[in-house]
C-alpha cells in the first residue's frame, strides 16, 4: 500500500464533497423549470414522482457500498483480477435489478400512488413522469456499481466528472425540452432519462481499464461461489442496516407531524441542515472505506488503524467547520428556506440541536466507512439494531416530557449510540486482520 497521509485522505474526499454539492442543485432546477409553466399539478407531480423513484432506487444503494468494500480489499490484496470481477458482478446485478424495476413498474407505481393519494391531475402527470423515468432504472442502479468501484480505486475525481456531466446535461436538456420545445413534464423526465444513460456510458468509459487484458480472467471468476456468498452477505447486511436507519428517520417525521403544521414545517427546514452535513462529510467516510478496505485486503493492521484515525480527524475537522457555520449563519439560512414568519421562529428555537448535530454524528458516519471497508457488515448491522432500540427507548422517554426538543434529543441519542457501538467493535475489527 501507498503511505496513508492527510493529503491522500483529502485527495479522496474533496471531489466527493464537491460532487455532492451538485445534487441538491439538480432538484432545484427541475422545480424551477417546471414551475415556469405555472401549473401546480405539474410541479406536484415532479416532486411526487421523484420521491417515489428515489424510494425504489434507495433499496439498491447497498450495491455502491458492497462494491466499494470488496473492490478495495481485492486491490489491497494485490488481486486485480478479483477487483475487476467485483465490478462485473456488481454491473450484472445492477442490470438485472434495473430490468426487474422496469418489468414491475405497474405494480410498484400503482401501490405507491394508492399509498399517497393525489388529485386526478397530479396522478395523471405523475404516471406520465414515472412511465418515462423508469426506463432509466438499469442505468441508475448500474451507476451505483460504477461509483463504488471508482471510489475503491481512489478515483474520486472521476466520480466528480461523472456527476458534473450527468447533472449538467440534465439541466441543459431541462431548459431545452421544457422552456424551448414545450414538452412539459415529459421534457423533465426525458432530460433525466438521457442524462442517466449518458452517465452510464461515461462511467463505463472511465472503467475501461477493467475491460482490458484482465477481462477474460475476471469473467472466469464471475460465478465463484465464495465471492458470490461474500458479496450477497455484505449486501444483505448493508441493506438491512439501511432499512433500520430509514425507519428511524421515518418515525422522526411521523412523530413531528403530531406537534402541528408549524413545528412539522420547521423540522423539515432543519432536516436540510442534516442533509447538508451528510453531503459535506460523506467524502471522509468514503476515504475511510477505500483506505481501510485496501489495508484490510493487505492485512496491514497498522494501516487499518491509521486510515481510521486520519479519516476521523478530517471528519471532525469538517464537522467543526459545519457547526461553526450553522451557529453563525443558521438564522439567515433558515430565512432563505422559508418566508413564513412563524416557521422561521419555530426553526430558530430548535437550531441549537443542528449546531451540535455534525459533531455528534460524524463519528458514526466515519465508522460506517471503516466497517464497510473492512467488510464487517454483520457487526455494523448489529450495532445499528442496538442503536435503534436505544433510540426507540429515548423517544418513549423524552418526547412525552420535552415535546419536539425531546424528539431532536432522541435523534442525537441515536447517533451517539451508533458511534459508541461501532467504536466498541473496532478492536475486534482490527484483530481480524492480524
Amino acid at each position: 500500500m501507498s503511505r496513508i497521509t492527510h493529503a491522500r485522505v483529502f485527495r479522496i474526499a474533496a471531489p466527493i464533497v464537491v460532487s455532492n454539492a451538485t445534487i441538491p442543485l439538480l432538484g432545484a432546477v427541475d422545480t424551477a423549470v417546471i414551475g415556469q409553466i405555472g401549473q401546480a399539478s405539474l410541479l406536484a407531480a415532479v416532486g411526487l414522482g421523484a420521491v417515489i423513484l428515489a424510494t425504489f432506487y434507495w433499496v439498491f444503494g447497498f450495491l455502491r457500498m458492497s462494491t466499494s468494500g470488496l473492490a478495495a480489499q481485492a486491490a489491497g490484496a494485490g488481486d486485480l483480477v478479483e477487483r475487476d470481477a467485483v465490478l462485473l458482478r456488481a454491473l450484472a446485478i445492477g442490470a438485472v435489478a434495473g430490468l426487474a424495476l422496469v418489468a414491475l413498474q405497474r405494480v410498484m407505481f400503482g401501490a405507491a400512488l394508492w399509498l399517497v393519494p393525489a388529485s386526478a391531475a397530479v396522478e395523471d402527470a405523475t404516471r406520465l413522469y414515472l412511465g418515462i423515468r423508469i426506463w432509466g432504472a438499469p442505468a441508475t442502479v448500474m451507476l451505483y456499481a460504477v461509483t463504488g468501484w471508482l471510489i475503491a480505486a481512489e478515483r474520486t475525481r472521476a466520480v466528480l466528472l461523472l456527476q458534473l456531466l450527468q447533472n449538467g446535461l440534465n439541466v441543459g436538456l431541462d431548459v431545452l425540452f421544457v422552456l424551448h420545445l414545450g414538452w412539459g413534464i415529459a421534457g423533465v423526465a426525458s432530460a433525466t432519462l438521457i442524462a442517466e444513460y449518458s452517465g452510464l456510458l461515461l462511467g463505463l468509459w472511465l472503467l475501461r481499464e477493467a475491460f482490458g487484458l484482465r477481462l477474460a480472467a475476471a469473467m472466469t471468476r464471475l460465478r465463484d461461489p465464495v465471492a458470490l456468498r461474500k458479496m450477497f452477505g455484505a449486501s444483505r447486511d448493508i441493506m438491512l442496516r439501511s432499512v433500520l436507519l430509514q425507519l428511524s428517520f421515518t418515525s422522526f417525521l411521523f412523530l413531528a407531524a403530531g406537534f402541528g403544521d408549524v413545528t412539522l414545517a420547521a423540522n423539515h427546514v432543519l432536516m436540510q441542515f442534516l442533509e447538508i452535513t451528510a453531503y459535506g462529510l460523506d467524502g471522509f467516510a468514503f476515504a475511510a472505506e477505500t483506505l481501510v478496505g485496501q489495508a484490510a485486503g493487505a492485512r496491514a493492521v497498522a494501516d487499518v488503524r491509521r486510515a481510521t484515525r486520519v479519516s476521523m480527524q478530517w471528519g471532525f475537522a469538517g464537522a467543526g467547520l459545519l457547526a461553526a457555520v450553522f451557529a453563525l449563519a443558521g438564522v439567515p439560512i433558515i430565512a432563505l428556506m422559508t418566508t413564513a414568519v412563524e416557521v422561521r421562529a419555530e426553526a430558530v428555537r430548535y437550531l441549537p440541536w443542528l449546531v451540535v448535530a455534525p459533531l455528534i454524528g460524524v463519528g458514526s458516519w466515519i465508522y460506517d466507512g471503516v466497517y464497510i471497508g473492512a467488510l464487517r457488515t454483520g457487526a455494523m448491522l448489529r450495532a445499528m439494531a442496538v442503536s435503534v432500540a436505544g433510540y426507540a427507548l429515548a423517544l418513549a422517554m423524552l418526547v412525552p416530557i420535552a415535546g419536539n426538543h425531546g424528539l431532536w434529543a432522541a435523534l442525537m441519542v441515536l447517533n451517539l449510540l451508533r458511534m459508541f457501538t461501532l467504536w466498541r467493535g473496532v478492536p475486534a475489527l482490527t484483530r481480524a486482520f492480524i
